[in-house]
C-alpha cells in the first residue's frame, strides 16, 4: 500500500501547475498583480483563479496593483470585476489608497467602477482628506467632482479643509486646495476638537494666502 501513495505524491510534486489552477492557496494572480504583469493577469483570469485572493496583509490582487501604481494591471483586474472597495488589514481599499496617494489613473478607474465615496480609512477619513493633506490638487478636484462629502469629519475631528491647513505646507498646492474646497462648499467655521478653526490655524502658521481665502 505504500508504493501507490508515494507514486501519487511524486506525481503531485512533478505537476504543480495542475494543482495551482484549483488550489485554495493559488497565489499566482497576487504575484502577477504585484509585478504589474497585465498579460499574465489576463491569462490567469481565463483559469479558475480567485479574483479576490488575499495575501497575509489582506491585500487583493487589485490592491497590490494599486500599491505599485500599475495602471494597466489594475485596469484588467477592474474590468474583470475586481472589487475596488475591498479593504485590507489596515482598512485601505484600492479606491481609498489611490485617492490618498494621488494615483489619478487608477482612481478614475475605481470611480468609474463603483467606488464607495462614503467609505473611510482607518482614521475615519474619506479619500478626500488625505488627498487634501498631501497636496494632490487634481485628485482633490476629481473627488469633489465625484461627490465626496467635503465637510466629513475624521476621528481627529478634522475636515479636508482643516487637514490642508494643519498638515499642509502653506505653499501653492495647499493654497489651491483650500480655494477649491471652499468653492465646493467646505465650511470654514468647522473647528477641530479643541475649537480651533482653519482660519485660526492658518493665522498661527503665518499662511497669509490661506488667511485671505478663509477670512469672511
Amino acid at each position: 500500500m505504500r508504493m501507490p501513495l508515494i507514486a501519487c505524491l511524486l506525481a503531485a510534486l512533478t505537476c504543480p501547475m495542475a494543482h495551482a489552477e484549483t488550489s485554495p492557496m493559488d497565489t499566482r494572480l497576487l504575484y502577477a498583480a504585484q509585478r504589474g504583469d497585465a498579460p499574465a493577469i489576463g491569462r490567469l483570469l481565463k483559469e479558475s483563479v480567485d479574483l479576490e485572493r488575499r495575501d497575509a496583509q489582506g491585500r487583493t490582487p487589485l490592491m497590490l496593483a494599486t500599491h505599485g501604481n500599475h495602471v494597466e494591471a489594475a485596469r484588467v483586474l477592474i474590468e474583470a470585476g475586481a472589487d475596488v472597495n475591498a479593504k485590507d488589514a489596515i482598512h485601505d481599499s484600492p479606491y481609498l489608497y489611490a485617492g490618498a496617494r494621488g494615483l489619478n489613473q487608477i482612481l478614475r478607474l475605481t470611480l468609474d467602477h463603483g467606488a464607495d465615496l462614503a467609505s473611510t480609512n482607518r482614521y475615519g477619513g474619506t479619500a478626500l482628506i488625505p488627498a487634501a493633506e498631501r497636496g494632490h490638487v487634481d485628485t482633490v478636484q476629481m473627488l469633489i467632482d465625484a461627490g465626496v462629502e467635503v465637510n466629513h469629519l475624521n476621528r481627529l475631528h478634522w475636515t479636508a479643509l482643516l487637514e490642508a491647513v494643519i498638515l499642509g505646507d502653506g505653499g501653492p498646492r495647499h493654497v489651491e486646495i483650500v480655494e477649491r474646497l471652499l468653492a465646493a462648499g467646505a465650511d470654514p467655521t468647522i473647528a477641530d476638537k479643541d475649537g480651533v478653526t482653519a482660519l485660526a490655524h492658518a493665522k498661527a502658521r503665518g499662511y497669509a494666502q490661506m488667511v485671505a481665502l478663509l477670512e469672511p
